[in-house]
């Protein structure tokens, strides 16, 4: 591969922002949802108002995180079936997807009570933060057979490198979810409820959304018709494997994210709505990063497709890059801007304070965890979720919380410390294994 011919093709770089742009501008309408809520129920009277959101929604979030497998296995498999041209197995892929998500839609509306009983057992939230965070959670488990759903034809389309279909269904779905956010709560006053029908109705209105784009694709390449049991079951065993690997993966994951929001709720109703502001700052990273991860995993999955190993790499080399130079854009906006958006978020003086206090983890989060989002997305493309689990493992359980056991005297910066060599350690995990593997990538 030749690096520098690589840096002059303009058509490269034109091919990456052309799938990684629209996720990038839909993906930030996410965490601008996030910043909503906060913003909305920041300026309540209370620190618990926006902590008890902040709870609740961790408990949903976790839920929906947890099986974000559906949305990643979908693109890996879809954008490989793309790349060798195999309509049936991108419809097939699509139809398991949509059933697993329906089973498990299910199972998670027969088993909200336990789920939320376990949430506050393992927390130390406050009976304020306890009882509105239960209302708010109260009315979001409703809409999440939906969002499963709404997982699965989301990473069919990303498959597919419908990413400009899929930036619109993300722009135009969280944008309602936002205007009634603001319509519920400060036009009705129905406060933390409020917000929580507010995200439901969205969900509901992405569902219906996306449905429709996804049938439109299923026209196109004479797929609309509903398999038969037989047809359903072929390739499960592979799919159900890749999920487990990758819900092991996420598991680990939003362990150490819950135990942010756990821990924060133990050392008090301040620190807990400070940490809650700064996640959902760092959520802006999360999101725009994964706009160029959403790059890698079609074009990794597409170079498997076709057994082009020199095109996976040449990918991943430009996805890298700009990913790098996006980290370290968001690090001078924290950098510059991050007391004002502190600021912006809540005028609770004591919340601010402790927010401020813990800026300067943000600034430099961007660049210790930008590769984590960008191998995470060479993996989803190539289904190598073994590889993704071990390295998920090894970061949570070798890193995170040894290094918050070791600090925890820090208190509140002993989370943002162990939040941020567990960055780096998903960076190093997937990246370093990448580097010794990638001349021969498709057969590791």
């Amino acid at each position: 591969m030749n690096i520098s011919s690589l840096w002059r093709d303009s058509t490269k770089h034109k091919a990456l922002f052309a799938l990684a742009l629209p996720m990038m501008l839909s993906n930030i309408t996410v965490p601008l949802l996030g910043l909503v809520d906060t913003a909305v129920i920041g300026h309540l009277s209370d620190a618990y108002y926006l902590g008890a959101v902040a709870f609740g929604s961790m408990v949903i979030t976790l839920i929906v995180w947890l099986l974000g497998f559906l949305r990643m296995a979908t693109t890996g498999l879809v954008a490989q079936a793309w790349g060798a041209g195999n309509h049936k197995a991108q419809a097939q892929t699509l139809w398991q997807g949509l059933a697993l998500a329906a089973l498990l839609g299910l199972g998670i509306l027969l088993l909200q009570s336990p789920l939320w009983q376990l949430a506050l057992w393992c927390s130390d939230a406050s009976p304020e933060v306890s009882h509105f965070g239960s209302q708010y959670f109260a009315i979001r488990i409703w809409s999440q057979p939906l969002a499963l759903a709404n997982l699965v034809m989301l990473g069919w389309l990303l498959g597919r490198g419908r990413s400009k279909v899929a930036m619109w269904q993300l722009i135009v779905s969280n944008l309602a979810n936002i205007a009634l956010d603001l319509l519920f709560v400060l036009g009705f006053h129905w406060g933390i409820s409020g917000a929580a029908l507010a995200s439901v109705l969205a969900d509901l209105f992405a569902f219906l959304l996306l449905a429709t784009l996804t049938r439109r694709e299923l026209l196109a390449i004479n797929s609309l018709a509903l398999p038969n049991w037989h047809s359903l079951q072929q390739g499960m065993g592979r799919l159900l494997r890749l999920n487990l690997d990758i819900f092991i993966r996420s598991l680990c994951l939003q362990a150490a994210f819950a135990f942010m929001t756990i821990k924060g709720a133990g050392l008090g109703d301040v620190q807990l709505a400070a940490n809650a502001v700064l996640l959902n700052l760092m959520m802006l990273i999360a999101y725009a990063l994964d706009g160029i991860a959403y790059y890698a995993e079609v074009q990794t999955g597409n170079a498997l497709g076709r057994r082009d190993n020199a095109g996976l790499q040449q990918g991943v080399v430009l996805a890298f890059f700009w990913s790098a130079v996006f980290a370290l854009l968001f690090s001078l906006t924290f950098l510059l801007l991050g007391p004002w958006m502190i600021a912006l978020l809540t005028d609770i003086t004591e919340v601010r304070t402790e927010a401020n206090r813990l800026l300067p983890w943000l600034i430099g989060l961007p660049l210790l965890a930008f590769g984590c989002f960008l191998f995470d997305g060479v993996y989803i493309g190539a289904s190598k979720g073994r590889e993704m689990r071990n390295g998920m493992l090894f970061a949570c359980a070798g890193v995170f919380f040894p290094i918050w056991w070791l600090s925890q005297d820090w208190g509140n910066g002993a989370l943002w410390l162990a939040l941020s060599c567990f960055m780096l350690a998903r960076s190093l995990s997937l990246g370093g294994h990448y580097l010794l593997t990638r001349h021969n990538f498709e057969r590791t």
